[in-house]
C-alpha cells in the first residue's frame, strides 16, 4: 500500500466494508453462522494475512471497518484470549497445518486460556518451571499455572513450558497448544474480591500434548510467548474502555442463539450502553447531580480526554505489533494509560456516587458497575506485566536508561533459585 493514496484506500475499505455488512447482516442468523459468514469474507479479522480468514489491512483500515460495523448496527466478531492472543500468535508463526486446523475455531468463538503465569513466575516470566518432556510423539507436562482466565470453560490453552534446563532460562522455553479436557489437567477456581472466579489454578500432571502442537521451534517459546505478550498488553491497553465488547473472553455464549442479541440497545440509564466507560461517567454525573458541579464535570473532562489519549496511544501501541509482533515501548505506554485511567475513573466515580458505590447487585445502582470498577481497577495495573515491568521498558527503550543487570543471562535454569527450585540447597 503505498503513502500517497493510503487515506483513499482507508475511505474505500470503510465504503466496502459498510456494504457489505448491510448485504450480508440478518439478526435472526445464528451466531455461529454469522461468526462463520464473518470470517470467511475476510472482515472479522482484517488485519490477518489473506488466506487466515483476513484481509491483511492496516489498523488504520482495521478500525474503518470496525467503524463500518457499528454503523451498520452489525454483531461484532467474538473476542477474546482466543482471539486477541492465541490467533494472531498462529498466524505469525504457525504452520500452515496448524493454521488450518486451530483458526476456524477461534474465527467462529472458541475459548481458549493463556497458560503462562505461575506462583513462582510472575513478573519473571521466563523463570516458569512447568516443565515439559518428549515422549514420542507427544509432550508430557507437569507443573502449576496460576491466573488463568477461562480456564473452566476453555478447550485449548497456550502454554509456556520448560524444555531445557539445562540452558539459560529464556533459550529454554517451549510454546505449545495444550487440549484443556484430559485428565492429567485440573483446574480449581479462585473466587476475586468482586465475587466472581474468572481467574483459576491450573494443575498438569503427565497431561499430554502432540508433538505437531508445538507453536515455533524447539526452545524458541520466548520469541512465540513475546508476540502474544504484545498482543495481550495492546488487547489491555487504555482504548479498550471507550467501548463495550462482545463480552466472548471469560463466559460461554449460545452460539445457536439469534446473532442480533449482541446488537441490542441496553438502556444508558444502567451505564450499559454501547459507549462503554464514557458513557457511565456521564450516566453517573447525571443521576447523582454532579452536572451543574464544575469540579465534578473537570474531572469527567478529564476522564474523557484520558480515553481520547488512550485511543491515540492503542494506534501507536498496534501499530507497533502489526510491524513486528514484538512488544515495544508504545505498548507499555498504553498499558500504563489503561491503568492509570482505570485509577482516575475509580477516584472519580466513588466521588460522585458516595455511598451508592459500595452497594452490588442488579438492583444497585447502575446494576453494580460502579462497585465493580472499583473492584477491578488494580487489575489492569498487575496483570499482562506490572506497571513497574512497563516503566522500565519505557525507561531503558525510550529514555536510554540503564538496563537492569540480570545476573542471571548465562547461568544454566537449573542451576538457578528460580521459585521452590533450589530451597534445598
Amino acid at each position: 500500500m503505498s503513502h500517497g493514496g493510503e487515506s483513499d484506500v482507508v475511505g474505500d475499505v470503510y465504503a466496502q466494508a459498510r456494504a457489505w455488512f448491510e448485504q450480508n447482516w440478518d439478526p435472526d442468523l445464528a451466531l455461529r453462522e454469522w461468526w462463520q459468514r464473518l470470517a470467511d469474507a475476510g472482515w472479522g479479522f482484517p488485519t490477518w494475512p489473506e488466506g487466515t480468514y483476513g484481509r491483511g489491512l492496516s489498523g488504520d483500515a482495521a478500525r474503518m471497518v470496525a467503524d463500518a460495523r457499528r454503523d451498520a448496527r452489525v454483531a461484532p466478531p467474538p473476542g477474546g484470549i482466543a482471539q486477541n492472543l492465541a490467533g494472531p500468535t498462529i498466524v505469525a508463526h504457525g504452520t500452515p497445518e496448524q493454521q488450518a486446523r486451530f483458526l476456524p475455531g477461534i474465527v467462529t468463538g472458541e475459548i481458549w486460556c493463556q497458560l503462562f503465569s505461575e506462583p513462582g513466575a510472575g513478573s519473571d516470566l521466563a523463570g516458569v518451571q512447568t516443565r515439559a518432556e518428549r515422549d514420542g510423539d507427544e509432550w508430557v507436562v507437569n507443573g502449576q499455572k496460576v491466573w488463568t482466565s477461562g480456564a473452566h470453560i476453555a478447550r485449548y490453552g497456550i502454554l509456556i513450558a520448560r524444555t531445557d534446563p539445562s540452558v539459560p532460562k529464556h533459550a529454554g522455553l517451549s510454546y505449545f497448544v495444550i487440549e484443556m479436557d484430559q485428565p492429567g489437567i485440573e483446574v480449581r477456581p479462585i473466587r476475586e474480591m468482586t465475587g466472581r472466579a474468572i481467574f483459576n489454578e491450573v494443575f498438569l500432571s503427565d497431561a499430554r500434548v502432540p508433538v505437531q502442537n508445538q507453536i515455533g521451534g524447539l526452545g524458541e517459546g520466548w520469541a512465540v510467548a513475546l508476540t502474544t505478550l504484545a498482543n495481550e498488553r495492546t488487547m489491555l491497553g487504555a482504548g479498550s474502555f471507550g467501548s463495550s465488547g462482545s463480552g466472548a473472553a471469560i463466559r460461554e455464549i449460545d452460539l445457536d442463539a439469534p446473532a442480533g442479541q449482541l446488537v441490542r440497545d441496553e438502556p444508558r440509564a444502567e451505564g450499559r450502553s454501547r459507549g462503554g466507560a464514557a458513557d457511565l461517567m456521564a450516566a453517573v454525573l447525571e443521576r447523582f447531580g454532579g452536572s451543574d458541579d464544575p469540579v465534578a464535570r473537570q474531572e469527567v473532562a478529564r476522564i474523557h480526554s484520558l480515553i481520547e489519549i488512550a485511543r491515540y496511544t492503542d494506534l501507536r501501541a498496534k501499530a507497533a505489533v502489526e510491524r513486528g509482533g514484538r512488544p515495544g515501548p508504545e505498548v507499555s505506554v498504553g498499558k500504563l494509560a489503561a491503568s492509570h485511567l482505570l485509577e482516575t475513573m475509580r477516584e472519580t466515580l466513588f466521588r460522585l456516587c458516595g455511598p451508592h458505590a459500595t452497594l452490588w447487585g442488579d438492583d444497585a445502582p447502575f446494576r453494580g458497575r460502579v462497585h465493580e470498577v472499583g473492584l477491578s481497577s488494580y487489575l489492569i495495573s498487575i496483570g499482562g506485566g506490572t506497571d513497574q515491568i512497563q516503566r522500565n521498558i519505557i525507561g531503558e527503550r525510550v529514555l536510554g536508561l540503564p538496563r537492569e543487570p540480570r545476573a542471571d543471562k548465562d547461568v544454566p535454569f537449573h542451576d538457578l533459585r528460580v521459585g521452590t527450585q533450589g530451597s534445598d540447597r
